[in-house]
C-alpha cells in the first residue's frame, strides 16, 4: 500500500494465490472487515471476500526494511531482541534519552519509522516482556498502550489467556476445558493442580498471572535448530509419495541447510512434521546424533499412523542442533 497508491482503498492481502493451495500471509485492514486473517487459506479469504486482491510476498523489500527499522531501533538502545522481521523487543533502561522515559522513546521510534519509512508502528511499553508484547496489540493500526509498575496485577488479572504469547488454540481449549479463562483464574488456582495438569505451560502461566517475567532482552540467540517443509502442489497419500518428496526434495535442502550452520552435520533429533488437508499438524521426532536419511523412514512409518485417512498438504523435515556448551536441550517443536 506505502508502494502502489492504488491499493489504499481496496481489501489487500500478501499470500499465495492459488486458490486451491495458497495461504494468506498478510491482509489490511480492509480486508479484516470481511473475516479475512494470516494463515487463512485463500480459497476461503476469496470466499469471505470475493474482490479481495491477493499479490506475492517481495521478501526482499521486508528484510531491506526490516534492516531499516533495526537501525532505528539502534539510535536509542544497544539491547534488541528481534522476534520476526517487524517485530522486536527493546530494552531501553539505561536510554539517556527523553529522560529515560519509555512512553517518550516509544513515541520517538514511531515517529521515526513514520518520517523515514512511511510506515506506521505500533509500540507496548510494559516493565515485563510477555505484558509489553501484549500491550503492543492493544493499539494498533498506529498507537501505543502504556502499562505501568503500578498498573501490572490490574492489567494482567484482566487478561484473556489466549493472549498470552505461546497459548495456542489446542492449549487453549484445555484451560477452558478446565474452567480457566482469564490469568485471574490461574491466578486463584492451585499452583500444583496446574503442574499435573499442564506441566511446564502451567507453571508459566501461574508465573505470567502474578505479573512475574524475569525473562532478560536477549541480543544474541544461539540457532536451535534447521528445517525445511513444502507446502504441496496436490495432496497425497501413501508412504511412497511421502518418501518422494522428502528423498528427492526435502532432505537434500535439509543437507544443504545444516551445513552451513553445522559442517560436521551433528545434532540432536530429527523430525517430521505433516499438515493435513484439514489444516490440523502433527510432528515426531527422534534422538540421533547424525543427520541420516534412513532414519527418517521410520520415523515417516509412525508419524503416518496418526493420519487416518486424511491426506495430506504439507510436509517438512526439522533438526535440532547440538548446543555449543553439549548440555541437552527439549524438543523443538
Amino acid at each position: 500500500m506505502r508502494d502502489n497508491p492504488s491499493y489504499r482503498s481496496l481489501p489487500l492481502a500478501v499470500g499465495g494465490r492459488e486458490k486451491q493451495r495458497g495461504v494468506i500471509s498478510t491482509c489490511n485492514y480492509e480486508a479484516r472487515k470481511y473475516g479475512v486473517k494470516s494463515a487463512m487459506p485463500t480459497g476461503k479469504a476469496l470466499t469471505l471476500c470475493p474482490n479481495l486482491v491477493v499479490i506475492p510476498g517481495r521478501m526482499q523489500v521486508y528484510k531491506q526494511v526490516s534492516q531499516a527499522i533495526r537501525r532505528i531501533f539502534s539510535r536509542y538502545t544497544s539491547l534488541i531482541e528481534p522476534l520476526s522481521l517487524d517485530e522486536a523487543y527493546l530494552d531501553v533502561t539505561d536510554c539517556p534519552l527523553y529522560k529515560g522515559s519509555a512512553t517518550l522513546i516509544a513515541e520517538a521510534i514511531r515517529r521515526d519509522i513514520a518520517k523515514e519509512l512511511n510506515l506506521t508502528a505500533s509500540a507496548g511499553i510494559a516493565p515485563i516482556k510477555f505484558l509489553a508484547k501484549v500491550a503492543s496489540d492493544l493499539n494498533k493500526p498506529n498507537g501505543q498502550y502504556v502499562i505501568p509498575p503500578s498498573h501490572v496485577q490490574h492489567e494482567v488479572d484482566k487478561l484473556p489467556l489466549e493472549k498470552i504469547p505461546g497459548v495456542g488454540k489446542v492449549s487453549l481449549a484445555k484451560l477452558n476445558k478446565a474452567g480457566l479463562y482469564t490469568c485471574s483464574d490461574i491466578k486463584n488456582s492451585d499452583y500444583r493442580n496446574l503442574l499435573l495438569g499442564f506441566g511446564r505451560l502451567g507453571a508459566s502461566l501461574w508465573t505470567k498471572s502474578h505479573g512475574i517475567d524475569n525473562r532478560p532482552v536477549i541480543v544474541e540467540r544461539e540457532r536451535k535448530s534447521v528445517g525445511v517443509e513444502s507446502t504441496l502442489t496436490q495432496n497425497i497419500m501413501t508412504f511412497d509419495q511421502c518418501w518422494q518428496v522428502i528423498e528427492s526434495k526435502l532432505f537434500p535442502e535439509l543437507e544443504i541447510r545444516l551445513s552451513k550452520v553445522s559442517p560436521e552435520k551433528v545434532i540432536l533429533k530429527q523430525g517430521i512434521k505433516l499438515k493435513f488437508a484439514d489444516f490440523q499438524q502433527t510432528t515426531i521426532e527422534h534422538l540421533h546424533s547424525q543427520l541420516d536419511l534412513g532414519d527418517f523412514k521410520g520415523l515417516l512409518r509412525d508419524i503416518l499412523k496418526r493420519q487416518e485417512g486424511r491426506e495430506i498438504r504439507l510436509l517438512g523435515l526439522n533438526v535440532m542442533l547440538k548446543p555449543e556448551d553439549g548440555s541437552q536441550q527439549l524438543s523443538f517443536f
